[in-house]
């Protein structure tokens, strides 16, 4: 004999919709959702809701973290702790945020030097990186941008921020190729925050016309390698199997000077997909990445940030992905 459901589907699919917004109400986390080759984790009670574009470890478990719609210009500082192989994120808290009582301006990335102590900050707003010191004011001091970056489309400038601890120098780059060209241009800087380098890099074509794209973040390896972080983003109107589609390169950058006429090559690290549907959440916008201290004996492992926009509609979540390379 087939079996009915005492309720038609409709109403069965609203008490689940309503049970899941009453669950996340409640603060209560899923077990980490597995994306690809990572591990997602969320902390709906210890870290507050966001738009996460940037991070970066300033020592020990403290990570500084950009949030691009924040009131004030300056950043956040959260304390992470991993498990002794750094295969799980145990525990998080916000230890506050740390603002340069200046206005917003679309802070998109965000990298530690060491040797001084101090953060830097790419807006997209201005296409500028200031220097700020750990209590979050300014320092004066920011990187010497070349003017053609200031040609940056509106909300697809410098989106990106890393600094590469053995060859002293900074890296970043626009979200999309400014107008009339077709290649982004990676700019170095060097420790005395001038242009040294400029390459070429050719980003991935759109999926389709439906598809939001750009690059999202660079990570520095300390030895002659670029991580470019690329995702495509797919929300349709009614938000329901909305997907993200997120692609790992590595590049090897040249020693012999300015390059602008070599176009990088990049090769394919780690591809995976999220998407929000009527039962899973996991759809995540990841917009910033960092490298973690390496164990001795252990591979490297990528910790990825990801934008929620305020965990809009109490649906999405401020996801933190481990990726091992």
């Amino acid at each position: 004999m087939k079996k009915t459901l005492p309720w038609p589907l409709p109403i069965w699919r609203g008490v689940i919709t309503s049970l899941l917004c009453l669950i996340s109400s409640l603060g209560i986390s899923s077990p980490p959702a597995r994306e690809g080759s990572g591990v997602g984790f969320h902390f709906p009670k210890q870290i507050p809701a966001g738009n996460y574009s940037g991070i970066c470890p300033i020592g020990g478990d403290l990570f500084a973290v950009v949030d691009d719609k924040n009131a004030d210009d300056g950043f956040y500082v959260f304390r992470l702790a991993f498990d002794s192989m750094k295969s799980r994120i145990t525990e998080a808290e916000n230890m506050g945020y740390r603002s340069s009582g200046q206005a917003n301006r679309d802070m998109e990335g965000i990298c530690y030097r060491p040797s001084s102590r101090t953060l830097f900050i790419s807006g997209e707003a201005d296409n500028e990186v200031y220097e700020y010191s750990l209590d979050g004011r300014r320092t004066g001091r920011r990187l010497a941008m070349p003017p053609e970056f200031k040609r940056a489309r509106h909300n697809l400038g410098l989106e990106s921020l890393t600094y590469d601890t053995l060859s002293h120098q900074f890296f970043t780059t626009t979200e999309r190729a400014l107008p009339g060209e077709e290649l982004l241009r990676i700019q170095a800087f060097g420790d005395d925050l001038q242009p040294t380098c400029q390459y070429r890099y050719r980003p991935d074509a759109p999926i389709s016309r439906k598809y939001y794209h750009g690059v999202s973040a660079l990570c520095a390896t300390g030895d002659g390698r670029l991580l470019v972080l690329e995702r495509q983003v797919r929300v349709p109107r009614l938000k329901l199997d909305a997907e993200t589609v997120i692609r790992l390169y590595e590049v090897h950058l040249p020693s012999d000077g300015n390059n602008d006429e070599v176009v990088l090559e990049k090769r394919l690290l780690t591809e995976f997909k999220t998407r929000l549907t009527l039962t899973g959440r996991k759809f995540a916008n990841y917009e910033g990445m960092c490298l973690l201290p390496s164990i001795e004996g252990e591979g490297p492992i990528l910790l990825l940030i990801a934008d929620s926009q305020n965990q809009y509609k109490n649906v999405l979540r401020d996801w933190f992905l481990l990726l091992r390379l």
